[in-house]
Protein backbone atom coordinates (compact mmCIF):
# COMPACT_ATOMS: atom_id res chain seq x y z
CA UNK A 1 0.00 0.00 0.00
CA UNK A 2 2.85 2.79 0.83
CA UNK A 3 6.40 2.36 1.28
CA UNK A 4 6.15 3.87 4.99
CA UNK A 5 3.74 4.10 7.41
CA UNK A 6 4.59 7.05 9.98
CA UNK A 7 2.10 7.60 13.04
CA UNK A 8 3.08 10.80 14.76
CA UNK A 9 2.48 11.34 18.18
CA UNK A 10 0.86 14.41 19.45
CA UNK A 11 2.39 17.35 20.01
CA UNK A 12 4.13 17.16 16.93
CA UNK A 13 3.33 18.60 13.48
CA UNK A 14 2.84 16.46 10.21
CA UNK A 15 5.75 16.05 8.66
CA UNK A 16 5.34 16.20 4.46
CA UNK A 17 5.42 12.78 3.31
CA UNK A 18 8.14 11.23 1.24
CA UNK A 19 6.71 9.58 -2.27
CA UNK A 20 5.19 6.31 -1.03
CA UNK A 21 4.98 6.82 2.43
CA UNK A 22 1.19 7.42 4.38
CA UNK A 23 1.79 10.31 7.63
CA UNK A 24 -1.24 9.79 10.18
CA UNK A 25 -1.41 11.64 13.46
CA UNK A 26 -2.19 9.75 16.67
CA UNK A 27 -5.29 10.77 16.71
CA UNK A 28 -6.23 9.78 12.90
CA UNK A 29 -4.56 6.09 13.96
CA UNK A 30 -6.59 6.07 16.90
CA UNK A 31 -9.80 6.33 14.89
CA UNK A 32 -9.01 3.48 12.38
CA UNK A 33 -8.87 1.34 15.90
CA UNK A 34 -12.34 2.77 16.69
CA UNK A 35 -13.80 1.85 13.21
CA UNK A 36 -11.52 -1.45 12.52
CA UNK A 37 -9.79 0.80 9.59
CA UNK A 38 -6.75 -0.78 11.28
CA UNK A 39 -7.64 -4.42 9.74
CA UNK A 40 -7.30 -3.27 6.18
CA UNK A 41 -3.39 -1.55 7.16
CA UNK A 42 -1.82 -5.23 8.25
CA UNK A 43 1.19 -6.32 6.28
CA UNK A 44 0.16 -3.67 3.81
CA UNK A 45 3.60 -0.96 4.33
CA UNK A 46 6.88 -1.39 3.45
CA UNK A 47 8.00 -0.48 7.16
CA UNK A 48 6.77 1.49 10.14
CA UNK A 49 7.93 4.70 11.64
CA UNK A 50 7.05 6.26 14.94
CA UNK A 51 7.44 10.07 15.62
CA UNK A 52 8.38 11.24 18.67
CA UNK A 53 9.75 14.69 20.08
CA UNK A 54 12.72 12.68 21.66
CA UNK A 55 14.28 9.12 22.13
CA UNK A 56 14.71 9.66 25.72
CA UNK A 57 11.03 10.65 26.44
CA UNK A 58 9.54 7.76 23.95
CA UNK A 59 9.56 5.62 27.15
CA UNK A 60 7.92 2.69 26.20
CA UNK A 61 5.86 2.66 23.20
CA UNK A 62 4.42 -1.09 23.12
CA UNK A 63 1.22 -0.83 21.83
CA UNK A 64 2.13 1.50 18.99
CA UNK A 65 5.30 -0.53 18.17
CA UNK A 66 3.23 -4.24 18.28
CA UNK A 67 0.66 -2.11 15.43
CA UNK A 68 3.51 -0.88 13.43
CA UNK A 69 4.59 -4.13 13.49
CA UNK A 70 1.87 -6.07 12.41
CA UNK A 71 0.83 -3.72 9.50
CA UNK A 72 4.57 -3.49 8.05
CA UNK A 73 6.84 -5.94 6.31
CA UNK A 74 10.05 -4.63 6.87
CA UNK A 75 11.67 -2.49 9.82
CA UNK A 76 9.76 -0.89 12.34
CA UNK A 77 11.70 1.97 14.20
CA UNK A 78 11.00 5.44 16.50
CA UNK A 79 12.37 8.67 15.19
CA UNK A 80 12.79 11.85 17.35
CA UNK A 81 12.67 15.41 15.98
CA UNK A 82 16.46 15.54 16.00
CA UNK A 83 16.34 12.87 13.43
CA UNK A 84 17.95 9.95 15.33
CA UNK A 85 16.30 6.55 15.57
CA UNK A 86 15.77 3.32 17.67
CA UNK A 87 15.21 0.18 15.95
CA UNK A 88 11.72 -1.74 17.42
CA UNK A 89 13.11 -5.09 16.69
CA UNK A 90 11.73 -8.46 17.48
CA UNK A 91 13.73 -8.81 20.19
CA UNK A 92 13.14 -5.48 22.17
CA UNK A 93 9.03 -5.99 21.62
CA UNK A 94 9.35 -9.31 23.00
CA UNK A 95 11.19 -8.18 26.32
CA UNK A 96 9.01 -5.09 26.71
CA UNK A 97 5.83 -7.70 26.80
CA UNK A 98 7.92 -9.57 29.18
CA UNK A 99 8.42 -6.26 30.81
CA UNK A 100 4.47 -5.53 30.78
CA UNK A 101 3.56 -8.76 31.43
CA UNK A 102 5.27 -9.46 34.69
CA UNK A 103 4.35 -5.83 36.21
CA UNK A 104 0.94 -5.97 37.80
CA UNK A 105 2.69 -8.73 40.50
CA UNK A 106 4.63 -5.34 41.17
CA UNK A 107 2.39 -3.01 41.67
CA UNK A 108 0.98 -3.48 45.06
CA UNK A 109 4.98 -3.18 46.18
CA UNK A 110 5.40 0.34 44.19
CA UNK A 111 2.45 1.40 46.01
CA UNK A 112 3.24 0.37 49.25
CA UNK A 113 6.97 1.73 48.73
CA UNK A 114 5.31 5.52 48.10
CA UNK A 115 2.78 5.49 50.95
CA UNK A 116 5.92 4.38 53.31
CA UNK A 117 8.36 7.02 51.68
CA UNK A 118 5.27 9.62 51.92
CA UNK A 119 4.77 8.89 55.45
CA UNK A 120 8.53 9.65 56.46
CA UNK A 121 8.16 12.69 55.10
CA UNK A 122 5.00 13.49 56.71
CA UNK A 123 5.86 12.34 60.13
CA UNK A 124 9.64 13.98 59.80
CA UNK A 125 9.54 17.90 58.77
CA UNK A 126 12.82 19.34 58.54
CA UNK A 127 13.77 22.04 60.42
CA UNK A 128 12.41 26.02 58.70
CA UNK A 129 15.50 27.10 56.36
CA UNK A 130 16.45 30.28 57.96
CA UNK A 131 19.55 31.44 55.77
CA UNK A 132 19.18 32.45 51.89
CA UNK A 133 22.05 32.87 49.78
CA UNK A 134 20.71 33.98 46.37
CA UNK A 135 24.01 34.49 45.03
CA UNK A 136 23.94 30.58 44.68
CA UNK A 137 22.17 29.08 41.95
CA UNK A 138 17.84 27.84 42.14
CA UNK A 139 17.35 24.79 40.94
CA UNK A 140 13.69 24.94 39.49
CA UNK A 141 12.06 21.19 39.03
CA UNK A 142 9.76 20.95 35.65
CA UNK A 143 8.23 16.93 36.37
CA UNK A 144 5.39 16.73 34.71
CA UNK A 145 5.48 13.52 31.87
CA UNK A 146 4.40 15.17 29.01
CA UNK A 147 6.49 15.82 26.41
CA UNK A 148 6.50 17.96 22.73
CA UNK A 149 4.75 20.66 24.83
CA UNK A 150 5.75 23.26 21.96
CA UNK A 151 3.23 26.07 23.31
CA UNK A 152 0.53 27.16 25.80
CA UNK A 153 0.39 28.70 29.44
CA UNK A 154 2.72 25.55 31.00
CA UNK A 155 5.68 27.17 28.57
CA UNK A 156 4.98 30.53 29.34
CA UNK A 157 5.58 30.41 32.88
CA UNK A 158 8.49 28.03 32.99
CA UNK A 159 10.21 30.13 30.61
CA UNK A 160 9.15 33.49 32.00
CA UNK A 161 10.07 32.78 35.54
CA UNK A 162 13.74 30.91 34.96
CA UNK A 163 14.55 33.75 32.72
CA UNK A 164 14.07 35.92 35.05
CA UNK A 165 15.42 34.40 38.07
CA UNK A 166 19.13 34.82 37.04
CA UNK A 167 18.31 38.95 37.20
CA UNK A 168 18.47 37.82 41.27
CA UNK A 169 20.53 34.94 41.22
CA UNK A 170 23.26 32.80 40.75
CA UNK A 171 22.84 30.87 36.92
CA UNK A 172 19.80 28.97 37.11
CA UNK A 173 20.10 24.95 36.75
CA UNK A 174 16.42 23.95 34.99
CA UNK A 175 15.88 19.93 35.50
CA UNK A 176 13.27 19.43 33.17
CA UNK A 177 11.40 15.75 31.84
CA UNK A 178 10.98 18.34 28.11
CA UNK A 179 12.68 21.06 26.24
CA UNK A 180 11.22 24.41 27.17
CA UNK A 181 11.20 26.59 23.66
CA UNK A 182 12.18 30.80 24.54
CA UNK A 183 14.88 29.94 27.37
CA UNK A 184 17.33 32.42 27.68
CA UNK A 185 20.94 31.36 26.76
CA UNK A 186 22.17 31.71 30.35
CA UNK A 187 20.36 28.70 31.48
CA UNK A 188 21.91 25.76 32.76
CA UNK A 189 19.63 22.89 31.58
CA UNK A 190 19.50 18.83 31.85
CA UNK A 191 17.32 16.77 30.81
CA UNK A 192 15.84 14.07 32.90
CA UNK A 193 14.65 10.73 30.90
CA UNK A 194 11.82 9.06 32.70
CA UNK A 195 12.09 5.42 33.39
CA UNK A 196 10.67 3.02 31.29
CA UNK A 197 9.22 1.12 34.25
CA UNK A 198 5.50 1.16 34.78
CA UNK A 199 4.96 2.65 31.51
CA UNK A 200 2.55 1.69 30.46
CA UNK A 201 0.33 1.95 33.20
CA UNK A 202 -1.37 5.74 33.87
CA UNK A 203 -0.32 7.11 37.35
CA UNK A 204 2.70 4.84 38.00
CA UNK A 205 5.20 6.63 35.99
CA UNK A 206 5.20 9.84 38.39
CA UNK A 207 5.58 7.82 41.24
CA UNK A 208 8.80 6.01 39.55
CA UNK A 209 10.01 9.37 38.75
CA UNK A 210 10.35 11.03 41.97
CA UNK A 211 13.84 8.57 42.39
CA UNK A 212 15.05 9.43 38.74
CA UNK A 213 14.71 12.78 39.73
CA UNK A 214 16.32 12.44 42.82
CA UNK A 215 19.23 11.10 41.03
CA UNK A 216 19.33 13.60 38.24
CA UNK A 217 19.52 16.71 40.75
CA UNK A 218 22.52 15.24 42.61
CA UNK A 219 24.69 14.57 39.14
CA UNK A 220 23.21 17.86 37.70
CA UNK A 221 24.30 20.03 41.26
CA UNK A 222 27.83 18.27 41.46
CA UNK A 223 28.14 18.89 45.76
CA UNK A 224 26.88 22.36 44.43
CA UNK A 225 24.70 23.50 47.63
CA UNK A 226 21.50 25.39 45.49
CA UNK A 227 20.26 28.81 46.25
CA UNK A 228 16.34 27.61 46.59
CA UNK A 229 14.49 24.70 45.06
CA UNK A 230 11.63 26.00 43.06
CA UNK A 231 8.88 23.09 41.94
CA UNK A 232 6.54 23.43 39.38
CA UNK A 233 3.91 20.76 41.02
CA UNK A 234 2.97 17.48 39.04
CA UNK A 235 0.85 15.00 39.92
CA UNK A 236 2.42 12.64 42.37
CA UNK A 237 5.27 14.16 42.67
CA UNK A 238 7.47 14.88 46.13
CA UNK A 239 11.29 15.43 44.19
CA UNK A 240 11.10 18.74 45.59
CA UNK A 241 10.52 18.11 48.76
CA UNK A 242 13.39 15.40 49.15
CA UNK A 243 15.78 17.35 46.92
CA UNK A 244 15.06 20.75 49.20
CA UNK A 245 15.70 18.99 52.60
CA UNK A 246 18.67 16.82 51.33
CA UNK A 247 20.46 20.66 50.73
CA UNK A 248 18.74 22.26 53.63
CA UNK A 249 17.26 24.59 51.44
CA UNK A 250 13.83 26.50 51.20
CA UNK A 251 10.81 25.00 48.77
CA UNK A 252 9.16 27.67 46.81
CA UNK A 253 6.32 25.28 45.34
CA UNK A 254 4.41 26.62 42.24
CA UNK A 255 1.20 25.33 42.24
CA UNK A 256 -1.37 25.42 39.70
CA UNK A 257 -4.37 23.81 41.02
CA UNK A 258 -5.24 20.35 42.71
CA UNK A 259 -4.56 17.39 39.87
CA UNK A 260 -7.16 15.53 41.92
CA UNK A 261 -9.75 18.29 41.41
CA UNK A 262 -8.43 18.90 37.22
CA UNK A 263 -9.02 14.74 37.05
CA UNK A 264 -12.10 14.59 38.29
CA UNK A 265 -13.72 17.57 36.12
CA UNK A 266 -11.26 17.31 33.15
CA UNK A 267 -10.55 14.27 32.60
CA UNK A 268 -10.68 10.77 34.79
CA UNK A 269 -10.99 10.17 37.90
CA UNK A 270 -7.48 8.95 39.46
CA UNK A 271 -6.93 4.87 40.53
CA UNK A 272 -4.82 6.18 43.11
CA UNK A 273 -6.36 9.27 44.47
CA UNK A 274 -5.80 8.61 48.15
CA UNK A 275 -2.47 8.37 47.68
CA UNK A 276 -1.90 11.38 45.45
CA UNK A 277 -4.29 12.96 47.53
CA UNK A 278 -1.64 12.94 50.47
CA UNK A 279 1.20 13.84 48.26
CA UNK A 280 -0.66 16.93 47.46
CA UNK A 281 -0.90 17.82 50.90
CA UNK A 282 2.29 16.90 51.95
CA UNK A 283 3.66 19.38 49.16
CA UNK A 284 1.50 22.40 50.80
CA UNK A 285 2.74 21.71 54.29
CA UNK A 286 6.34 21.09 53.21
CA UNK A 287 6.98 24.27 51.36
CA UNK A 288 8.48 27.34 52.66
CA UNK A 289 6.58 29.63 50.47
CA UNK A 290 3.62 28.32 48.00
CA UNK A 291 3.32 30.61 44.82
CA UNK A 292 -0.37 30.62 43.15
CA UNK A 293 -1.46 32.56 40.77
CA UNK A 294 -5.30 33.56 41.99
CA UNK A 295 -7.12 34.49 45.22
CA UNK A 296 -9.07 31.39 44.27
CA UNK A 297 -5.87 29.26 44.76
CA UNK A 298 -5.06 30.46 48.03
CA UNK A 299 -8.13 29.90 49.77
CA UNK A 300 -8.12 26.69 47.87
CA UNK A 301 -4.72 26.23 50.14
CA UNK A 302 -5.38 27.55 52.70
CA UNK A 303 -8.59 25.19 52.93
CA UNK A 304 -6.15 22.10 53.18
CA UNK A 305 -4.35 23.62 56.24
CA UNK A 306 -1.41 25.92 54.33
CA UNK A 307 -0.33 28.56 56.64
CA UNK A 308 -1.77 31.91 54.63
CA UNK A 309 1.30 33.14 55.71
CA UNK A 310 3.29 30.85 53.91
CA UNK A 311 1.15 31.78 50.58
CA UNK A 312 1.75 34.37 47.48
CA UNK A 313 -0.86 34.98 45.34
CA UNK A 314 1.10 36.08 41.95
CA UNK A 315 -0.52 36.41 38.58
CA UNK A 316 0.66 35.21 35.73
CA UNK A 317 2.92 37.43 33.85
CA UNK A 318 4.62 38.32 30.11
CA UNK A 319 7.78 39.50 28.68
CA UNK A 320 6.60 42.49 27.05
CA UNK A 321 9.61 42.80 24.92
CA UNK A 322 8.65 39.75 22.86
CA UNK A 323 4.96 40.85 23.04
CA UNK A 324 4.63 44.14 21.24
CA UNK A 325 2.06 46.20 19.93
CA UNK A 326 4.41 47.65 17.01
CA UNK A 327 4.78 43.81 15.55
CA UNK A 328 4.00 43.47 12.35
CA UNK A 329 1.38 41.01 11.66
CA UNK A 330 0.94 41.01 7.72
CA UNK A 331 2.98 38.15 6.99
CA UNK A 332 0.36 35.98 8.97
CA UNK A 333 -2.48 37.73 7.52
CA UNK A 334 -1.02 37.30 4.09
CA UNK A 335 -0.49 33.59 5.00
CA UNK A 336 -4.24 32.37 5.65
CA UNK A 337 -5.42 35.44 3.06
CA UNK A 338 -7.23 37.58 5.61
CA UNK A 339 -6.90 40.72 3.57
CA UNK A 340 -8.16 43.54 5.21
CA UNK A 341 -10.86 42.02 7.25
CA UNK A 342 -11.14 42.69 10.98
CA UNK A 343 -9.68 39.70 12.62
CA UNK A 344 -10.53 38.25 16.06
CA UNK A 345 -8.28 36.07 17.48
CA UNK A 346 -8.27 33.52 20.09
CA UNK A 347 -4.69 31.53 20.98
CA UNK A 348 -4.50 28.47 23.21
CA UNK A 349 -4.55 25.08 23.94
CA UNK A 350 -8.43 24.52 23.80
CA UNK A 351 -8.58 23.22 26.93
CA UNK A 352 -12.34 23.03 28.53
CA UNK A 353 -12.12 25.98 30.67
CA UNK A 354 -10.94 27.94 27.76
CA UNK A 355 -14.69 28.42 26.15
CA UNK A 356 -13.16 28.28 22.95
CA UNK A 357 -16.91 26.77 22.10
CA UNK A 358 -19.08 29.98 23.29
CA UNK A 359 -16.13 32.16 21.18
CA UNK A 360 -17.45 29.46 18.34
CA UNK A 361 -21.12 30.20 18.70
CA UNK A 362 -20.54 33.88 19.70
CA UNK A 363 -19.16 34.34 16.18
CA UNK A 364 -21.47 32.41 13.99
CA UNK A 365 -24.12 34.79 15.80
CA UNK A 366 -22.36 37.91 14.66
CA UNK A 367 -21.80 36.83 11.34
CA UNK A 368 -25.83 35.93 11.10
CA UNK A 369 -26.94 39.06 12.76
CA UNK A 370 -25.70 40.84 9.68
CA UNK A 371 -24.81 39.91 6.69
CA UNK A 372 -22.72 42.78 5.17
CA UNK A 373 -20.58 43.15 8.05
CA UNK A 374 -19.92 39.37 8.33
CA UNK A 375 -18.10 39.78 4.85
CA UNK A 376 -15.80 42.24 6.60
CA UNK A 377 -15.03 39.80 10.22
CA UNK A 378 -12.93 36.92 10.03
CA UNK A 379 -12.01 34.82 13.21
CA UNK A 380 -8.42 33.66 13.68
CA UNK A 381 -8.53 30.39 15.93
CA UNK A 382 -4.66 30.07 16.81
CA UNK A 383 -3.80 25.78 18.32
CA UNK A 384 -4.77 22.73 18.80
CA UNK A 385 -6.57 21.00 21.82
CA UNK A 386 -9.07 18.76 23.09
CA UNK A 387 -12.17 20.79 22.20
CA UNK A 388 -11.00 21.75 18.65
CA UNK A 389 -13.20 19.73 17.00
CA UNK A 390 -16.09 20.69 18.44
CA UNK A 391 -15.15 23.90 17.57
CA UNK A 392 -14.83 23.12 14.11
CA UNK A 393 -18.19 21.57 13.92
CA UNK A 394 -19.51 24.91 15.57
CA UNK A 395 -18.02 27.05 12.79
CA UNK A 396 -17.83 25.38 9.53
CA UNK A 397 -16.77 27.13 6.81
CA UNK A 398 -18.32 30.30 8.41
CA UNK A 399 -15.38 32.63 7.90
CA UNK A 400 -12.67 31.23 10.09
CA UNK A 401 -9.34 30.19 9.96
CA UNK A 402 -7.83 27.08 11.99
CA UNK A 403 -4.25 27.52 12.03
CA UNK A 404 -3.05 24.70 13.99
CA UNK A 405 -0.22 24.45 17.22
CA UNK A 406 1.31 27.14 16.43
CA UNK A 407 5.12 27.14 17.95
CA UNK A 408 5.37 29.45 21.42
CA UNK A 409 8.06 31.74 19.88
CA UNK A 410 6.08 32.21 16.52
CA UNK A 411 2.99 33.38 18.89
CA UNK A 412 3.55 37.02 19.35
CA UNK A 413 3.48 37.63 15.37
CA UNK A 414 -0.01 35.46 14.66
CA UNK A 415 -1.27 37.63 17.56
CA UNK A 416 -0.11 40.66 15.83
CA UNK A 417 -2.27 39.71 12.96
CA UNK A 418 -5.64 40.32 15.01
CA UNK A 419 -7.42 43.68 15.90
CA UNK A 420 -9.52 42.21 18.35
CA UNK A 421 -8.36 39.47 20.85
CA UNK A 422 -10.65 36.87 22.74
CA UNK A 423 -10.76 35.52 25.92
CA UNK A 424 -13.48 33.58 26.70
CA UNK A 425 -13.40 31.80 30.11
CA UNK A 426 -16.52 29.78 31.34
CA UNK A 427 -16.61 28.45 34.94
CA UNK A 428 -15.67 25.41 36.46
CA UNK A 429 -18.15 22.88 36.23
CA UNK A 430 -18.86 22.50 39.91
CA UNK A 431 -19.49 25.80 40.34
CA UNK A 432 -16.07 26.56 42.56
CA UNK A 433 -13.94 29.79 41.80
CA UNK A 434 -12.14 30.17 38.54
CA UNK A 435 -8.64 29.40 40.06
CA UNK A 436 -7.22 30.27 36.96
CA UNK A 437 -4.53 33.06 35.87
CA UNK A 438 -4.65 32.36 31.98
CA UNK A 439 -1.22 33.63 30.30
CA UNK A 440 -3.05 34.44 27.12
CA UNK A 441 -4.77 37.43 29.19
CA UNK A 442 -1.85 39.37 29.95
CA UNK A 443 0.02 38.61 26.30
CA UNK A 444 -3.22 39.93 24.99
CA UNK A 445 -2.43 43.17 27.31
CA UNK A 446 1.01 43.49 26.16
CA UNK A 447 -0.15 43.74 22.06
CA UNK A 448 -1.90 46.69 22.66
CA UNK A 449 -4.85 44.88 21.63
CA UNK A 450 -8.64 45.26 21.88
CA UNK A 451 -9.89 42.58 24.02
CA UNK A 452 -13.16 41.04 24.46
CA UNK A 453 -13.04 38.39 28.17
CA UNK A 454 -14.95 37.04 30.61
CA UNK A 455 -16.21 39.03 33.35
CA UNK A 456 -14.33 36.03 35.00
CA UNK A 457 -12.93 36.13 38.86
CA UNK A 458 -9.10 37.27 38.28
CA UNK A 459 -9.72 38.33 34.88
CA UNK A 460 -12.48 41.05 36.01
CA UNK A 461 -9.85 41.48 38.56
CA UNK A 462 -7.34 42.31 36.09
CA UNK A 463 -9.09 44.36 33.88
CA UNK A 464 -11.56 46.96 33.80
CA UNK A 465 -14.37 47.15 31.53
CA UNK A 466 -14.63 50.09 29.48
CA UNK A 467 -10.83 50.98 30.37
CA UNK A 468 -8.59 48.24 29.41
CA UNK A 469 -11.37 45.65 28.12
CA UNK A 470 -14.85 45.07 26.63
CA UNK A 471 -15.71 42.57 29.79
CA UNK A 472 -18.99 39.82 28.61
CA UNK A 473 -20.84 37.41 31.20
CA UNK A 474 -18.74 34.30 30.96
CA UNK A 475 -20.56 31.54 28.81
CA UNK A 476 -23.38 34.02 27.47
CA UNK A 477 -23.09 33.58 23.60
CA UNK A 478 -25.09 37.07 22.92
CA UNK A 479 -23.38 39.09 24.94
CA UNK A 480 -19.80 37.58 23.64
CA UNK A 481 -21.04 38.08 19.75
CA UNK A 482 -22.34 41.92 20.82
CA UNK A 483 -19.07 42.66 22.40
CA UNK A 484 -17.10 41.25 19.51
CA UNK A 485 -18.97 43.32 17.09
CA UNK A 486 -18.67 46.40 19.39
CA UNK A 487 -15.16 46.32 19.10
CA UNK A 488 -14.97 44.88 15.67
CA UNK A 489 -16.89 48.22 14.45
CA UNK A 490 -14.86 50.41 16.46
CA UNK A 491 -11.14 50.97 15.45
CA UNK A 492 -10.54 53.87 17.96
CA UNK A 493 -12.25 52.22 21.09
CA UNK A 494 -10.23 49.18 20.67
CA UNK A 495 -6.80 51.24 19.99
CA UNK A 496 -7.74 53.06 23.24
CA UNK A 497 -8.59 50.16 25.24
CA UNK A 498 -5.10 48.28 23.66
CA UNK A 499 -2.90 51.17 25.01
CA UNK A 500 -4.33 51.13 28.16
CA UNK A 501 -4.09 47.38 28.99
CA UNK A 502 -0.49 47.35 27.39
CA UNK A 503 0.57 50.58 30.35
CA UNK A 504 -0.77 48.14 33.00
CA UNK A 505 0.35 45.24 31.78
CA UNK A 506 3.79 47.28 31.70
CA UNK A 507 2.89 48.60 35.72
CA UNK A 508 2.05 45.45 36.85
CA UNK A 509 2.09 42.17 35.53
CA UNK A 510 5.95 41.05 33.49
CA UNK A 511 7.50 38.36 34.50
CA UNK A 512 10.36 40.07 36.32
CA UNK A 513 8.00 41.78 38.29
CA UNK A 514 6.47 38.29 39.28
CA UNK A 515 9.87 36.85 39.85
CA UNK A 516 10.60 40.28 42.05
CA UNK A 517 7.53 39.19 43.93
CA UNK A 518 8.18 35.73 44.64
CA UNK A 519 11.95 36.20 45.72
CA UNK A 520 10.87 39.17 48.23
CA UNK A 521 8.05 36.95 50.12
CA UNK A 522 10.75 34.01 50.13
CA UNK A 523 12.66 36.42 51.78
CA UNK A 524 10.63 37.47 54.10
CA UNK A 525 9.25 33.87 55.19
CA UNK A 526 13.00 32.39 55.28
CA UNK A 527 13.79 35.56 57.64
CA UNK A 528 10.58 35.12 59.79
CA UNK A 529 12.12 31.35 59.90
CA UNK A 530 15.50 32.87 61.53
CA UNK A 531 16.28 32.03 65.34
CA UNK A 532 15.53 35.31 67.54
CA UNK A 533 18.87 36.40 69.56
CA UNK A 534 18.20 38.32 72.68
CA UNK A 535 20.40 41.49 72.48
Amino acid sequence: MSGRLTIVRSGLPLPPPDPGELVVSFDQFRGWIRRGAVLAHLGRHGEGRLLVHRLETAGRPLPLGLALRAMSRGRVFVEDARGRQRALTTGLLARWVGQLAGEPFRIPALVAGVERLVGDLERGPAPRPSTLDLSASPLYLRTDLSFGVRAGGSVGHIAGVVNELGSFTGRPILLTTDEIPTLGPGIEVHEVAPSEAFWNFKELPAFVLNDVFLDAAGQALKGRRPAFVYQRYSLNSYAGIRIARRHGVPLVLEYNGSEIWMSRHWGRSLRYERVSERIERLNLAAADLIVVVSRAMADEVAGRGADRSRVLVNPNGVDPNRYRADLDGQAIRARYGLGDAVVIGFIGTFGPWHGAEVLARAFVALRASDLTFAQSVRLLMIGDGATLAPVKRILGERGAVFTGLVPQEEGPAFLAACDVLASPHVPNPDGTPFFGSPTKLFEYMAMGKGIVASDLDQIGDVLEHGRTAWLVPPGDVDALAAGLRRLAGDRALRETLGAAARRQVLAQYTWRQHTTRTLDRLQEVVAAAAPRHAE
